[in-house]
């Protein structure tokens, strides 16, 4: 195959990857110039009707899908007797790859991944298409980590009869579902299964079921449960348990419901998504450098019927001669190789030799040859006893078998009536792990889940169904439902949006309204933003109650403080410490404060600034002398007492320093600015 040209359009380059049905190549789109994925059949399986069309189906199936998780799918074509598939190219590896080199991963990468999966199946679930075969190697991780799913050669419409019947099972053994196994149905529950079975082993590093065979690995999903992830939030571990029950009808009902329960989980233990690394696939060039060996009869010139593919066209004459190539490589039968497994292979031989109808059957021991001796006649005496001991003989024999069948008979309906047949326990009021057991000791299987409650505590059972005293069949399902308690007001981030706030209200079952009222200032959260709720998050309240949203005013205005009256420094220190930006401005006189103190400050006292102007004028008094007492003293004393003030004098009349002074311009107590001149009146 390599190099070579199919349909004188595709070149052929080198090997990527090799499946149990079908092997894929690097190739050149010559006619686009396009590098792209070229999937051919298997020889071994290109004669097969059935398995030709399952290529076209996966052409039919991808082309209906528009989603960037799905790998597009470009032509379909057949060239003499190989049938191959045109696909998108991703460049990087598988998530096989991924697993190989990392052994498990973390729990981030492995949500983030197994939610990259499931929104194209999604996609494909709402087309009405199931996969059937999602597993590690049908993940591809390309660059930018792109996560994209392949190879939906096994999805069929769900009306329509696929490839699965009574008598083959196709898949790979490890993911297949327990409802593929025994019955061969397939629906959207069968590809959460397999997607629970890969997030399974993305954080544990293994499938949960290995065995020495394909079969052993399947019974295992048939009779046993999945065991429980180890080392992970019980979030996590819940969500495996669910998606991978046995009963269909206990998983989530496709994978839309199964990627909300992950992104709701995720989102409750906080924890984000994370980039997918590329993994460096193992280089497979020393793998294509087999030397075919000598092809056995099975392998050599062959007649066979014509194969029909797409609208039915022959491509072949009536009877042609085609010569089968020996296969490169057999596929690997590990549990990644997609398989046809007959479903007779579950099914115990009929007797010794049917598993090797082959083997030799033994052979008796050669019998002693005598001669023959004729007959003794019997006397008509001898004929009668003959004839009564043989219709006893028939009458014991037939009264055993009736004795027999009446006892087995009656066993049974003892069994069915009686002996299956069990009674529901008393179950309200329990705890939740008395519950179980009681319920396991009636034989009885159980699944529970829980619903608020207002007046049963938190932890006992609330109902069941079917309820208490009920006849069952041992085996049946009793669905137990415990009682979480009252509502919890959740937690909410300050700044989230409002629409955020609501969802989580809504999701704990309760209601929320906004009231301005309660809105308050916040200097940390914007305006508009989630303050808080009320009441406050941790709360319990009963069902159906009303939780307010507090939102943010923004920041809360300050008014500015009053500093009239002291010092300069002082006013500056409180303003500051305020929030404030001080200034000093121009000096005034005050007849009221002490030169040196602050008189005012602009804006006065008690302002609302905005949170974008905080600046303050400090007005301070200038210098000012309170005018002393002079009246009635000697013009000399009254002078220096004055001047003492820093005040200047003028005396009218009798200027002589023993004159009295009888009059001052500005009366004592005032106050005036320094070098205020008084005028004396002295006699």
């Amino acid at each position: 195959m390599i190099g070579g040209l199919l349909e004188q359009r595709y070149r052929v380059g080198t090997l990527v990857a090799r499946g149990g049905m079908s092997t894929v190549y690097r190739g050149v789109d010559t006619r686009l110039e396009r590098t792209v994925a070229i999937k051919v059949m298997d020889p071994r399986f290109s004669a097969d009707p059935q398995f030709v069309a399952r290529f076209e189906r996966e052409a039919r199936a991808a082309a209906k899908l528009h989603h960037p998780g799905v790998v597009q799918v470009h032509d379909q074509g057949v060239d003499e007797d190989r049938v191959y598939l045109v696909m998108e190219l991703v460049e990087g590896g598988t998530l096989r790859d991924l697993l190989n080199a990392r052994g498990k991963l973390d729990v981030p990468l492995a949500l983030t991944v197994i939610e990259k999966v499931l929104s194209p199946l999604a996609a494909a679930h709402r087309a009405d298409l199931v996969h059937r075969d999602v597993k590690p190697e049908n993940v591809l991780i390309g660059r930018g980590g792109t996560v994209k799913v392949a190879d939906f050669g096994l999805v069929r419409a769900v009306s329509t009869v696929g490839v699965t019947s009574d008598t083959m099972i196709l898949g790979t053994v490890a993911y297949l579902s327990p409802e593929q196994v025994t019955t061969g149905t397939t629906d959207a529950r069968s590809d959460v299964y397999s997607a629970g079975v890969l997030l399974y082993e993305m954080l544990t590093g293994t499938p949960p079921y290995v065995g020495d065979n394909a079969i052993s690995v399947a019974y295992r999903h048939v009779n046993d449960e999945v065991p429980a992830v180890p080392d992970v939030p019980a979030e996590v571990a819940e969500l495996v348990r669910r998606a991978t029950r046995k009963e269909a009808f206990l998983r989530p009902a496709d994978a839309e419901s199964f990627l909300s329960e992950v992104e709701t989980a995720r989102a409750k233990l906080g924890i984000a998504s994370v980039d997918v690394p590329v993994p460096v696939a193992a280089a497979v060039e020393q793998a294509t450098q087999h030397v075919p060996a000598p092809p056995s009869p099975a392998e050599q010139t062959l007649r066979v019927e014509p194969v029909r593919v797409g609208a039915g066209a022959p491509f072949a004459d009536p009877t042609v001669p085609v010569h089968r190539p020996n296969p490169l490589t057999p596929a690997s039968s590990g549990p990644q190789g997609t398989r046809a497994i007959p479903r007779a292979d579950f099914l115990p031989p009929a007797n010794p030799n049917a598993a090797n109808p082959n083997a030799a059957a033994p052979q008796p021991a050669p019998a002693r040859v005598r001669p023959k001796r004729p007959p003794k006649k019997k006397t008509p005496e001898q004929q009668y006893e003959e004839m009564r001991a043989r219709s006893k003989r028939q009458f014991i024999t037939w009264l055993s078998v009736v004795v027999v069948a009446a006892v087995l008979i009656g066993v049974t309906s003892w069994w069915l009536a009686i002996g299956r047949t069990t009674t529901v326990p008393s179950l309200v009021g329990q705890d939740e792990a008395a519950a179980i057991a009681m319920v396991e000791e009636a034989s009885l299987k159980q699944t529970v889940r829980t619903e608020n409650s207002d007046t049963v505590p938190k932890g006992q059972v609330l109902s069941t169904d079917p309820p208490a005293g009920s006849k069952a069949t041992q085996g049946d399902l009793v669905r137990i439902v415990v009682s979480a308690g009252k509502p919890v007001v959740p937690q909410i981030s300050p700044g989230v949006e409002i629409p955020v706030a609501e969802r989580e209200i809504t999701s704990v079952g309760l209601k929320s309204q906004l009231n301005p009222a309660e809105d308050a200032f916040s200097d940390r959260v914007p305006k508009g933003k989630v303050v808080t709720l009320k009441p406050s998050p941790g709360t319990e309240v009963p069902i159906g109650s009303t939780v307010t949203i507090v939102l943010s005013k923004g920041a809360q205005p300050k008014p500015v403080p009053s500093v009239i009256g002291k010092s300069k420094d002082e006013a500056f220190a409180e303003l500051s410490a305020a929030g404030f930006e001080p200034v000093e401005g121009p000096e005034e006189f005050s007849d009221k404060v002490d030169g040196g103190k602050v008189i005012r400050t602009d804006p006065p006292a008690g302002t609302n600034l905005p949170p974008n102007n905080r600046r303050v004028t400090v007005i301070v008094s200038a210098d000012s002398v309170t005018v002393p007492q002079v009246e009635g003293k000697r013009v000399k004393e009254a002078k220096e007492i004055l001047e003492d003030a820093g005040l200047k004098v003028d005396v009218q009349f009798n200027d002589r320093d023993q004159a009295r002074v009888v009059n001052q311009s500005v009366r004592a107590g005032e106050r005036v600015p320094k070098d205020t001149r008084i005028t004396l009146i002295a006699l």
